[in-house]
């Protein structure tokens, strides 16, 4: 198991070699991870996040179309590891918006499309309730 996401708030199944791997036939989120360094064999970077209706029609291991770059990116196919995340009751929607988290947080470089995790204080605007305070929150915390 592998957590990830914000405050790795997702248990993930694997991580397992991609090379060696055989889909289950579910719904999932899933991330292609790539070893990065090989002193510390459960250091991995999360190099890109897909989701789909049935992980066997994604060509795993390396028929994706995505894959010419996993393998490039993490030089080569044998540090390429996978991990995935069944949504028990989870919708299209649902795995969509987990996917979406994770590349705002992880930035992942063979995914193409980037979302931003970034927020502007005109989204929330000032409140002031019984049972709350005014969001104290820097738009840049660190």
């Amino acid at each position: 198991m592998i957590r990830l996401g914000s405050l790795a708030g997702y248990s993930f199944e694997g991580p397992r070699a991609l090379a060696g791997w055989t889909a289950p036939a579910q719904p999932a989120v899933y991330a292609l991870l790539a070893k990065s360094n090989p002193e510390r064999p459960q250091e991995f970077s999360v190099i890109y996040v897909g989701h789909s209706d049935d992980l066997t029609t994604e060509g795993f291991p390396f028929r994706h179309p995505r894959s010419p770059a996993w393998i490039e990116r993490a030089g080569g196919k044998f540090n390429l590891h996978i991990c995935w995340l069944d949504v028990p009751g989870g919708t299209k929607a649902h795995r969509e918006q987990i996917m979406q988290e994770l590349i705002a947080i992880y930035d992942p470089s063979c995914n193409m499309n980037k979302f931003d995790n970034a927020w502007k204080e005109e989204w929330i605007g000032a409140y002031d309730t019984s049972v709350t305070d005014a969001l104290t929150t820097d738009r840049n915390p660190d």
